[in-house]
């Protein structure tokens, strides 16, 4: 199993279950409360753990409980927190989510440490990247420092998977190119190329994506399943598993994760869309973001009997 390291975020959510998100000036009563641990990097990396692979994550929380428990949490799965930075003067960042009846979900986040990871972190800490096989990152820590990591981890070599959430229009060009293995949902594919929700077809993005030099793109697209181009152009749709959604909450981020340590044991592109696509609607069918991921044999045992299905 290869090494997995994933440097972003760490957050902590506080979620609230509601029948429909407020609009603008409008209050309304949610019917419960969670908080716990999240963050797009610290759920791939929680996720990655959870799902067998051998993982280390680069980010920053505060010198507070919130970090404290972002740390533990990842501990817990066996992912190599050694590295993580403390802050004396920042606090941990925070999401808040309302999560709609339907399974769907709004977020707002509040940085915090998130946004002191810099270059310098990355300098501090390269042996990490040179030990690594697989870089794993994502959009909620400065761009500069996601990119300057990115050309870091092609210069030794390493695969490098972009998962570009929270989606930026304009992203420098380079990043697009350091990519092995990028994976937007259909909104976000968009939002990046456009900075508009719906402009292109989906063809027409994926073409746009590979003329910037991103060799495998992953779309991950709800009840649509999984849209995959590989580098030589050939193009698979995974179906998607019928499930019950009942909040999907980080199932980007479980798919990312997923697709991340299948390639770390050595399969295909296709085969880590397909074991991604199994973990993530496995998530949707429980709360919370960490507290929804799989394991390993829920994902086989769901896998078997999807194949048995068919």
């Amino acid at each position: 199993m290869k090494k997995i390291l994933v440097i972003g975020s760490l957050n902590m959510d506080i979620s609230m279950r509601m029948a429909r998100a407020p609009e603008a000036g409008e209050t309304l009563s949610a019917s419960s409360l969670s908080i716990s641990p999240g963050g797009k990097g610290a759920n791939q990396a929680y996720a990655a753990g959870k799902l067998g692979g051998r993982v280390a994550m680069l980010g920053a929380v505060g010198a507070d409980a919130n970090g404290d428990a972002l740390c533990r949490s990842l501990s817990s799965v066996g992912v190599d927190v050694s590295r993580i930075k403390r802050l004396e003067n920042d606090t941990t960042g925070t999401a808040i989510i309302f999560v709609e009846d339907s399974g769907e979900n709004r977020i707002a986040i509040v940085a915090g440490a998130n946004s002191r990871v810099d270059r310098a972190y990355i300098d501090e800490n390269e042996d990490m990247l040179a030990d690594c096989d697989i870089l794993v990152m994502q959009l909620e820590i400065p761009i500069d420092t996601v990119l300057y990591a990115a050309k870091k981890a092609r210069e030794l070599g390493k695969t490098v998977i972009i998962d570009p959430a929270p989606a930026l229009p304009n992203l420098p060009e380079e990043l697009w190119a350091c990519a092995d293995y990028i994976k937007p949902n259909e909104t976000e594919l968009n939002i990046l190329l456009t900075g508009k929700a719906d402009e292109l077809s989906l063809e027409e993005a994926l073409r746009c994506v590979q003329s910037l030099g991103a060799k495998n793109v992953w779309v991950t697209m709800g009840s649509k399943g999984v849209f995959l181009r590989d580098e030589q152009g050939e193009e698979i749709v995974v179906p998607a598993c019928k499930v019950q959604a009942l909040d999907t909450t980080a199932a980007g981020d479980v798919f990312t994760a997923a697709a991340a340590v299948s390639l770390s044991a050595g399969k295909s592109s296709v085969d880590a869309a397909r074991w991604g696509n199994m973990a993530a609607a496995l998530s949707v069918t429980r709360y919370g973001a960490q507290s929804s991921v799989p394991t390993p044999q829920e994902v086989e045992g769901f896998f078997s009997e999807s194949a048995a299905e068919k």
